[in-house]
This record gives structure tokens, sequence and C-alpha cells, in this order.
């Protein structure tokens, strides 16, 4: 009898419990651990997805692992490879080599002073291509006044003038002498401010371009921009200058 006793007190005892949830009162064997899941699982999973996609989106660009939104420039080989090798420097002359002609040569034009890598774009910028007469110079000033056949080089000085309305006699007497000088004064100001927004246009879009690396900068003497004499307005820009300024109000 003591020995059934003792075995009794030895027997576990099942002993119900509340919940936080609502406080009923449950059986704890019908009570559920809750699934845990991990750091590593989220990442897992995570990397799973982004691989999918990049796979996914190369098989469909043929070019891309991010479906060309904003393609950084580092998963461009050759812009690593620009990067390892370091900066290079080419004089003008320098540069007139590597305009496509000779294939063994890469292409390479430059813009502000910037030298960029575009054989990924030979089928624009090669011998053939619509974009030729960039290739193997710094093109700046033709960049603005789209003057490709003579402003193949990257003096910027006077091509503002394409901005600035013509002198019209007429109009120009309606003004006090002071008042003209100072809208002269408005007028270039604002000019300047155009062909450095038309400039930064392109110089941007290269800067961006994952396709086209950045190798380096052309090589010139120290105050070059203000030495010669300052390139004449080509035709096709001076034909597009405003005709005239605006009269005074009231007259």
């Amino acid at each position: 009898m003591a020995e059934k006793a003792s075995t009794v007190r030895q027997r576990k005892v099942d002993v119900p419990v509340t919940t936080k949830s609502n406080g009923k009162i449950v059986d704890p064997s019908l009570i559920r651990k809750e699934d845990h899941v991990s750091a590593l699982d989220v990442f897992r999973s995570l990397a799973f997805v982004v691989l999918a996609s990049c796979a996914l989106s190369y098989f469909v660009t043929r070019e891309s692992l991010f479906w060309n939104l904003s393609r950084p420039k580092w998963t461009n080989p050759d812009v690593v490879k620009a990067w390892l090798a370091g900066p290079k420097q080419y004089t003008d002359a320098d540069l007139a080599k590597y305009d496509g002609t000779d294939e063994s040569l890469p292409i390479l034009l430059a813009i502000n002073g910037t030298i960029y890598d575009v054989s990924a774009g030979r089928r624009h910028y090669g011998p053939d291509g619509s974009y030729h007469f960039f290739a193997g110079a710094d093109a700046s000033r033709a960049f603005v006044t789209s003057c490709f056949d003579v402003d193949r080089n990257p003096d910027l000085r006077g091509v503002e003038k394409m901005y600035i309305p013509l002198d019209n006699p007429e109009v120009d007497s309606l003004y006090a002498e002071g008042d003209l000088k100072m809208l002269k004064y408005l007028e270039k100001k604002a000019a300047k401010q155009k062909v450095h927004d038309a400039l930064k246009h392109w110089v941007d879009f290269f800067a961006k371009s994952p396709k086209y690396p950045a190798i380096g900068q052309v090589k010139r003497e120290k105050g070059w921009e203000t030495k010669g004499p300052v390139p004449t307005l080509c035709e096709k820009a001076e034909s597009q200058r405003p005709t005239a300024r605006a009269r005074p109000a009231g007259k």
C-alpha cells in the first residue's frame, strides 16, 4: 500500500494553464511551440531572390544584371580595368590616333578635359558611326554648337554669342544708355549659363554611362583656354541666334 502511494506521489500531473492571449484554461499538451525563423534564413531567402532577379535580367537584356535601371559602373569589367590601371594622360594630338580607324586601338573621346573609352559603342563612334566626329578629340565646343565639321575642339570662348540676341539699332535706341549696358550684361551672363548647361548635359551623360569608363585627363599647358584668337562662331550657331532683344515695356 505504501509503495502504491509513493507511485502516486511521483506521477507527473498535467496542470491546466491559462493562456496570455485570452485568459482561457487549456490543456498544455495542446499548446504548440511557434516556428522560429532565424536571421540566416531571411538572408538566404533574400539572396536567392536577388540572384534569381539578376539571372533573369541578364537573360532578358543580354547585357545587364540590373534590368538596365541605373546600372552601377562597377558592373562593367572595362570600368574596373580602367580603375585598376589608373588614370592616363593624353594630349589633344595623342587622342587623334584613337578615333577608331585602327581597330587594334580603343576608341577614345574627351569632353571638358575628361577622356572616355567608348570602344563599347564602336558602331556609333567607329569610322562608319553617326557620332564618329567625336572620336579622337575633345569636341566640347561641337557638343554645344552642333558644328561638327569646324568645332572639334575644346575652346568654348565666344560660344555664348549663339544665345545673345542680335543688335537692332531701332530697338536699342529705345533704351537709356545705362539700361542697355546692364541689359547686355545680363544677356551675356544668361547666355554663358546656357552654354554651361548644354555642355553639362553631355558631361553628365558620359559620367553616368555604365558603358563608357573614364580613363584619364587631357594633358594641356596651363592657361591654354585663354591663349590664341577667339574662335569665330560657326555659321550654323550664328544663324540660330535670337533675332533681336525685347523692346522696353511701354515702347
